[in-house]
């Protein structure tokens, strides 16, 4: 095992307005992150793909975590994100290798999503916090789901360690009429992108 689980925290938004009408049904968001042992500090490693399996199911079972928390019902999660930071001895291409097998895990716990999962990185030190983007799981240029959580863990990570975050969202923002942006029924049409 190259990765060593420390504690998963879990954190769940619901937002029933921002200023405008009381929604009927509240709109939410939420991450769960784990903080990992960074196998890969304080040394070049030239092949980090060893790494993919284990990340991948981890992602999986954290997206699995996430969908209970919010609720259950997976028909009605419609955004999605990702984002890790790295540990002061790490480096951000050992951030790099979350992205692509965080989302695969995430997209197989849901058993949808074909947009590209949105995603950040950062390297930082304990209790840093990472505006982690949401996007539409189908169509990542609907409007009403361009959105972000902001997710850090007090005591992680440790110079040694990695925080790796999964984030999902019902409803996009609560308030959503972005001038101009797409819905998920403009997808395929004449003159929007694909």
């Amino acid at each position: 095992m190259l990765f060593s689980v420390r504690k998963f925290v879990t954190v769940v938004e619901e937002i029933h307005h921002d200023l405008g009408p009381r929604r009927d049904t509240p709109a939410r968001k939420g991450a769960v992150a784990a903080v990992v042992t960074n196998p890969y500090v304080g040394q070049y490693v030239a092949d980090l793909s060893p790494a993919s399996a284990e990340l991948k199911a981890l992602g999986e079972h954290m997206g699995n975590m996430l969908i209970a928390q919010l609720g259950g019902d997976v028909s009605v999660i419609d955004g999605y994100g990702k984002g890790i930071i790295v540990g002061s001895a790490g480096e951000i291409e050992h951030g790099a290798m979350w992205h692509i097998p965080g989302g695969a895990g995430m997209r197989t716990a849901l058993g949808k999503g074909t947009s590209i999962v949105p995603s950040t990185k950062k390297v930082a030190g304990m209790g840093a916090r990472l505006d982690v983007p949401l996007t539409h799981l189908e169509w990542s240029y609907v409007g009403s789901h361009y959105d972000a959580i902001e997710v850090g863990v007090p005591d992680g990570p440790k110079p040694d360690e990695m925080v790796v975050i999964l984030a999902m969202g019902i409803g996009g923002r609560a308030h959503a009429r972005l001038a101009g942006g797409f819905v998920l029924a403009d997808r395929g049409t004449p003159g929007v992108p694909a």
